[in-house]
């Protein structure tokens, strides 16, 4: 008798630990474990802020896969998976035979969310992934470069689109660059422009008052300017043109305004609001019983019914969820629903500063910097024990 086939697509935050879950909870008897990725290695997504402005090489960001999981329980396929067959139960990849699972789970991760602002998918940086955010910190280091010769101010003007949290965070790792960056290329810190523009009327929209208030304060101390209220019409070439006409111009526009759901999700049949997928309390598709969504392209939603946001948190507890009740439908067993238990939520503002709310507690400066460290290192050690915080502690 064949063992049933679980495949996971995407080694994410939530795939990793459904893989790893599995493979622990799963005798080799009971199921065939597939874990598919693009790339041999999982990037750290709450890091790459760093490496794109430049305060961390990219490598801190990022860890082999097969380094982290149990490769006699999992076969893992590095491939780009082209298209999912819901009928067939099967996954197209784009250089292997395809896949035919009994069980899917979908973690790919999402794509970026322009809001059909014209021209910012040619003319825009993204902080997406290692190759995206080496880009980034090559480009940016090239302009000052230039500026050397040229003295166009627009070299050394840097546009970061969104205010939200990853916007946040890398605008706080530019200031902390910046010092380093003019001494290298010799120029004055008080020319370089760092602009910050949102369309919401605040910074970090929902988060603590008092602490949005303590980043924009702490930034702006810093030379950043915010634009908030102030959504932008058109990327150019040239740099930015905001709502009202004004133009800023900018050699480097990074935009971080937004993500939505993967689009082989919308193209598999498989229902979704902007790209991302509604489960049920198991985290399955609507009418599939044995495909789940997980991570950026899944939506879950709180007592209010409104959305949680896709972040690290929830796709790691996704994850360990499914990895435990996965093994327990397999076995004939009722799964539980999913309840997500949010731990708090902290945003760095460069390597000493940061914000957040750690269940009922405020936390800035510090402190709040201090905690990002460690649950930073809470992945690390989910992922592979002691040994791997001590490999990559220095975060």
């Amino acid at each position: 008798m064949s063992v049933p086939k679980i495949v996971i697509l995407g080694a994410g935050y939530g795939g990793l630990m459904t893989a790893k879950g599995l493979a622990k909870e799963l005798k080799s008897n009971e199921a065939e474990i597939t874990l598919v990725n693009q790339n041999s290695y999982h990037y750290v997504t709450t890091e790459l802020h760093k490496p794109a402005a430049g305060t961390s090489h990219h490598d801190h960001a990022r860890l082999s896969i097969p380094s982290v999981i149990n490769t006699k329980r999992i076969n893992f396929i590095q491939d780009r998976v082209t298209a999912i067959k819901l009928e067939e139960k099967e996954v197209q990849l784009e250089s292997n035979e395809p896949l035919k699972y009994d069980y899917l789970v979908v973690g790919l991760g999402s794509a970026p969310e322009t809001f059909g602002i014209k021209g910012l998918m040619e003319n825009a940086f993204f902080i997406r992934n290692i190759a995206s955010v080496r880009a980034i910190r090559e480009h940016m280091e090239y302009m000052f470069a230039r500026y050397a010769l040229e003295k166009k101010e627009e070299l050394i003007t840097i546009v970061v689109g969104g205010a939200g949290f990853t916007g946040i965070e890398y605008v706080g790792e530019l200031v902390d660059r910046m010092p380093e960056l003019c001494r290298e290329y010799d120029i004055p810190l008080e020319k370089v422009r760092i602009v910050n523009v949102e369309a919401a009327p605040t910074v970090l929209p929902g988060f603590d008052k008092e602490l949005v208030e303590y980043a924009v304060k702490y930034l702006e101390s810093k030379g950043v300017e915010f634009l908030i209220s102030t959504p932008i019409e058109e990327c150019t070439e040239e740099g930015v043109i905001l709502k009202g006409g004004q133009e800023i111009k900018a050699a480097t526009v990074v935009w971080t305004g937004g993500v939505r759901g993967n689009k082989l999700v919308e193209e598999s049949g498989i229902e979704t609001m902007r790209g991302r997928v509604k489960v049920d309390e198991y985290l399955r598709a609507p009418g599939y019983d044995n495909v789940f969504i997980i991570g950026d392209s899944s939506l879950v939603f709180n007592e209010e019914e409104r959305p949680y946001p896709p972040t690290a948190q929830i796709s790691t507890q996704q994850g360990q969820y499914l990895g435990k009740n996965l093994a327990v439908k397999l076995r004939g067993g009722e799964m539980k629903p999913f309840k997500y238990m949010p731990k708090g939520t902290v945003a760095s503002l460069g390597r000493k500063e940061a914000i957040g709310v750690v269940g009922n507690k405020k936390l800035m400066g510090g402190s709040a910097a201090f905690m990002k460290k460690m649950i930073d290192l809470r992945w690390f050690y989910l992922l592979g024990g002691l040994s791997l915080v001590l490999r990559k502690g220095k975060l």
